[in-house]
């Protein structure tokens, strides 16, 4: 049987259990950083979207990374392993290691065009999203995790943020509206 800290962080299960523990203190996060900044003289509307996108892209994206960074039966045992091959471990994968991959970084795709006016295009997102899988795929070989760090999990990855980008795509000229109506406030 798993004791202590590890049967929390170590399992897919413990980190599911954190995850959906933290919802509480996320949507205080979020309520503190609104008023925060209401009271500094940002508008309500532009406030509230801004710490809700802010604590969502970490509140989303942090479990999902560390679930990807859980370390094999082998971890340090074994040499890290390398596929560049693009779409040939994507044959091998489940259904649940795809849709998994296409989660990792689908909050940071679906909020952050709404949060920072810069990254509110598609190949922005796809750009930002491949380069933090790149970092964690180097991490993961580099750590010797005993996973294998592939670029089909890059390319899901980077997708997946693709695809949540296009589903807030039609409230992104509101970021511009919203942030210049927010005067200089923070």
């Amino acid at each position: 049987m798993i004791s202590g800290g590890y049967a929390w962080l170590g399992t897919f299960t413990g980190i599911a259990v954190i995850t959906v523990a933290a919802l509480p203190l996320a949507a205080l996060t979020v309520w503190a950083l609104a008023r925060r900044r209401i009271a500094g003289g940002t508008t309500t509307a532009w406030a509230w979207r801004r710490s809700l996108a802010e604590v969502g892209i970490v509140y989303g994206t942090v479990p999902w990374v560390c679930m990807t960074m859980l370390p094999g039966g082998q971890a340090g045992a074994v040499p890290g392993r390398v596929s560049l091959v693009p779409l040939r471990d994507l044959l091998m994968m489940s259904a649940g290691q795809i849709v998994g991959n296409l989660l990792v970084f689908a909050a940071l795709g679906f909020l952050a065009p709404l949060r920072f006016a810069a990254l509110a295009s598609v190949p922005r997102i796809l750009a930002l999203a491949a380069s933090c899988s790149v970092l964690v795929e180097t991490a993961q070989y580099v750590l010797r995790l005993d996973r294998v760090s592939s670029v089909d999990d890059v390319l899901l990855n980077a997708a997946g943020a693709g695809l949540a980008a296009l589903a807030t795509r039609r409230w992104w000229r509101d970021t511009s509206v919203d942030h210049a109506s927010a005067g200089a406030a923070v």
